[in-house]
């Protein structure tokens, strides 16, 4: 991703981290600021949370909320993986691309990344990358890490997701889930969580609420807990461990424990889809990838995206000439998306463009 001008946009489309906190997230993180409780995650809040996921991942789990996602990347992965291990992953992973190698320098394993052109790994992909075992001079793969939805804003299914652990369970790996915008997943997927995660054969998640309205709340769930060894001292190691857990607890709650969460990404994903609609009924705007969750991609004329950052604040993409992302959040508005779908038409009407 490049920088984008330094001026102050009145609108943003840059990322959905970029929103502020669901009010119901606030509310939820004041009525837990009452009186003492057990610091480091023995509180009542801390417990009622393992309860609240219980259901949503439909068996019992194990829960560790962290600080961010990549804490709870890194965290979950090393639990995975003995020193020795490597992550088969896309090449467009957010663990390869957007954590600075946290992975790999802090949790000490090996990414062995597959190209994905529409951010989805597949069974062959995996296939290729399971070469080198018993090689002591090769790190070994142990653990295949999926993002959903992916860096490109596409899903994977249920069935692609069974169909790529049931490969992978039986060449003796693991599959771990980077699930910082499950949500958004699981609203246009139309099924549970559960779906295309505990019944599809992950063995483990890293819940992601930061970038679906919370102030700042993640969490490792483990699903098979045959997977993983020492969560709770690598969360620690890690300095993932939150004294004042309870705040975090209570906001994961607040998402979790109704319909807070799909709510919020429904209507991220539909406010994308908008805009996707909006963006290719102008001549010379492209949209280059299928709009699945809250992402938009697309190509725009040339020049237009210079004319209209002043305005509107969002990334430019590698790849193509022109191409852009487009984030949208539980708070954008469709005038937001009025406003920056009728700005590109503007510029791409004028002489030159």
């Amino acid at each position: 991703m490049t920088t984008v001008s330094s001026t102050t946009p009145r609108h943003f489309f840059g990322s959905d981290n970029y929103a502020g906190v669901h009010p119901e997230v606030l509310a939820a993180i004041a009525d837990a600021n009452v009186g003492h409780e057990v610091s480091y995650g023995a509180d009542s809040w801390t417990a009622r949370l393992g309860e609240v996921l219980d259901g949503v991942f439909g068996r019992p789990v194990q829960t560790y909320p962290v600080c961010t996602g990549t804490g709870a990347n890194v965290v979950g992965l090393q639990a995975m993986l003995p020193r020795w291990g490597a992550v088969i992953c896309t090449d467009v992973a957010h663990i390869n691309t957007d954590e600075n190698a946290a992975p790999e320098r802090v949790g000490g394993l090996k990414l062995l990344t597959v190209p994905a052109p529409d951010g989805r790994l597949t069974p062959d992909g995996v296939a290729g990358r399971l070469g080198g075992r018993d090689d002591e001079h090769r790190a070994q793969p142990g653990v295949v890490s999926l993002t959903q939805s992916t860096e490109l804003g596409t899903c994977y299914t249920p069935e692609q997701v069974a169909m790529i652990a049931a490969l992978a369970h039986a060449e003796g790996l693991t599959v771990h889930m980077d699930g910082a915008r499950l949500a958004n997943a699981a609203a246009t997927l139309g099924v549970p969580v559960r779906a295309f995660t505990a019944d599809a054969g992950v063995d483990v998640v890293s819940l992601g609420g930061t970038k679906n309205g919370v102030l700042g709340a993640e969490a490792v769930v483990v699903l098979n807990p045959d997977a993983v060894d020492g969560v709770r001292y690598l969360r620690k190691i890690d300095m993932q461990l939150i004294s004042k857990m309870r705040f975090v607890s209570a906001q994961l709650i607040a998402l979790f424990d109704g319909d807070l969460w799909l709510r919020s990404a429904t209507h991220a994903n539909a406010m994308a889809q908008r805009l996707s609609t909006a963006l290719t009924a102008i001549p010379g705007a492209r949209v280059t990838l299928p709009v699945e969750a809250n992402a938009v991609f697309a190509v725009l004329p040339p020049g237009v995206a210079d004319q209209v950052r002043d305005d509107f604040h969002f990334y430019d993409w590698d790849g193509l000439p022109g191409l852009v992302r487009l984030m949208c959040a539980f708070d954008t508005t469709a005038d937001d998306v009025d406003r920056l779908a009728a700005a590109v038409a503007r510029a791409a009407a004028r002489p030159g463009a």
